[in-house]
This record gives structure tokens, sequence and C-alpha cells, in this order.
């Protein structure tokens, strides 16, 4: 019987000294792999900008052409200004601005080239200059931070970084929900520091939209004091399936109530118009996620189906069409496949009667 325990532990030991040597060689692989590559995007990176005075006003030379352009004048009309810019990208440049993958920042606040056992979405996330310079991405989601304080240095360098791209765009930075008692990270943010109160299913419970917007604009000050400028909420989608593992993040399943405080919600975080002060909400998922198939969340390939049961696809629009009144910045379709609303099942991003005709009812 000894002997037979001690060939076990044996196997075991030797197994876990396999995997502890396998995951080792792993980490050591990705990290001077990610620093090879931190180094070859680095050598694409353009000189840092400089001030340019004309007519007494202070501008950043972002092209680095020795001129004010249109696009650098904060003098000039922003429509103006999107248009010279847009003029001025090239291909590559305007791909880049159809993603938003993750960004990885060290807990002291200094920039992500390399995985940090630290922060384990560093192993998900590409280095930061290899994004800004190889692939010419300028949008992100972040999702561990190292607190307010330095998340805001940390905001403050890769935009000093996002200088040296050719065109010096300004990256932007959005964020899951981060101001809540829980912490899921494929839906909500990690917290930090921030404030924290009830989830969304738990504010609805309060019922109250004063008590939303309130909520909604201290969110919104958080935020900005650390440079996110992009909420990927709220979600707008009705509860109506139990099983669903998200309806903590709802409003719950009554659509009325639910469009009361979508409105409040997108009003908290955006103000009146989009502005300086401002945080655009991505409201999602378009058009209604709750009634999944089973309750399984499409995160997961084995269930894509959202069936509305008892035909009410209209009853669950509602929330969104408060959303739209509200001014949200941004629309998130839904990952599953709308079962027999359409002329063709397929997923909500792709299909057209999804986003043209139930999007423009819905407006």
């Amino acid at each position: 019987m000894k002997k037979l325990l001690k060939i076990f532990l044996y196997t075991v030991g030797t197994i876990l000294g396999l995997i502890i040597l396998v995951v080792g060689i792993t980490i050591l692989w990705v990290s001077v792999s990610r620093g090879s590559i931190a180094k070859k995007s680095m050598a694409l990176a353009y000189s840092e900008v400089k001030t340019l005075t004309v007519e007494g006003f202070a501008f950043r030379d972002l092209n680095k052409n020795g001129k004010l352009d249109l696009y650098e004048d904060s003098r000039q009309p922003r429509g103006e200004r999107v248009n010279d810019l847009l003029s001025q990208m090239n291909l590559q440049e305007k791909a880049g601005t159809m993603f938003i993958p993750p960004i990885g920042m060290h807990k002291d606040g200094s920039i992500s080239e390399k995985p940090d056992l630290g922060d384990m979405m560093s192993f998900a996330a590409a280095g930061t200059s290899h994004m800004f310079f190889g692939l010419k991405l300028n949008h992100f989601n972040v999702f561990t931070t190292g607190g307010k304080r330095k998340t805001a240095e940390w905001y403050n360098r890769i935009q000093k970084l996002a200088e040296r791209t050719r065109l010096g765009i300004p990256v932007s930075i959005a964020s899951d929900p981060r101001n809540h008692f829980s912490t899921n990270p494929l839906t909500s943010a990690f917290i930090g520091d921030f404030s924290l109160f009830p989830e969304p299913l738990g504010l609805a419970a309060i019922g109250d939209t004063l008590v939303i917007y309130q909520f909604a604009d201290i969110a919104r000050q958080e935020y900005t004091a650390v440079g996110i400028r992009i909420a990927l909420h709220p979600m707008a989608d009705l509860a109506t399936e139990p099983r669903w593992g998200r309806m903590n993040g709802t409003f719950g399943e009554d659509a009325a109530l639910s469009a009361k405080l979508t409105y409040a919600y997108v009003k908290g975080f955006q103000g009146d118009s989009l502005g300086s002060a401002s945080v655009a909400c991505m409201t999602k998922h378009f058009s209604g996620g709750g009634p999944q198939k089973e309750g399984i969340d499409p995160h997961f390939p084995i269930a894509k189906g959202q069936i509305y049961p008892g035909k009410n696809f209209r009853y669950h629009l509602i929330p969104f069409e408060a959303a739209f009144k509200a001014g949200t910045a941004e629309i998130m379709p839904y990952y599953g496949i709308p079962m027999d609303q359409t002329s063709e099942n397929v997923g909500f991003s792709f299909n057209k009667e999804i986003i043209t005709e139930s999007f423009t009812e819905s407006i």
C-alpha cells in the first residue's frame, strides 16, 4: 500500500512539475516574443508631437508636418475637422477604427507590453505599442486597473504614446460597468476603488429615475477622471428568461420601467448632448438579449437562439426606443440569432432586417 502511495505521489508530483515547467516556458516565450514585437513596433513610431503657435493660440502638430491642419485646429467646426482627418487617413488606419480589443495596463500605471502575472488580462491583450503602431488600432476596452489614480496616470501615458502615430489620433477607452458590488470578468469590469452601488437590477427595485440619473452622473465623473469615455452599458435587455445568467445587469422584465430607467441612465452619463464632460453610452444588446433559449448566453457557442416566446419581439424594443430618445451614442447588437423573427435566421449584427427595419422602427 505504501509503495502504491509513493508511486501515486511521485506520478502526481511529476505531472505537476511538468505543468509548472510548461507554463513557465510558455510565459517566458510569450514575454520574450512580446518584447521583440514591442521593439519592432516602436521602430514604426513617429517623433513626438511639437506645439505650433498660430495667431496667439497653441496647437499640437499631430501629423508632424510643421503646419496647422484643419483637424488640428480646435477653433474649427467639429464636422469639418472630422472630414479633414478622414481625408488624411489611409485604409489601414480607417480599418483600425472598427475594432475595440482589450488593452492591458500594469497596476503601477505603466504601459503594458509584456504579460504580467498581476494582470491576467495582459495575456489576452496584445502589447500596447504593437496595437498602436503595428495594427493601427485606437479604440480599446480596459478591464483590470491599478485604481483610479494609477489608471489616470496610465491614460496620460498611452495618449502621449498615441501622439506618435502617423496622424496622432487620440485613443478612446471603453469599459464595462465598474460601479457595482459584483464582478464578472466576462460581463463587468474589475472594480478597483470606484464607488459601489447596487447592480442595475437592484437599482430597478428602487424604481426612481432620479436615483438612476444621480448614479449615472457619479459614475460619469469617475469615468472621465480616469480617461474612460465610452460606457459599454446600459443593458436595455428585458430579463424575461429567469435562467439567463445576465439578469443582474438589466433593469428587470418590465419594459415600461426599463425604458424609464434606461432613459435616465443615458442622460446621466451623456447629458442632454454629447460634450467634453460626457461619457458615450453603448446601449446593449439590440434588439433584446433576455429571451435566450434555455437561458444559455450566446457568449457560448452552444446557444445562439433568441426565441421571443409569445411573439413578443416588439415588447423587447421598448427600452431601446427610450435609449434612442435619450440620444444614446452607440448601440451594440447581441451575439445570438433572432429565431424566426426575420426572413433569414442569421445573427443580429449580420441581419439586415434587424439592423435596418427594427432599428429604424425604434428610433
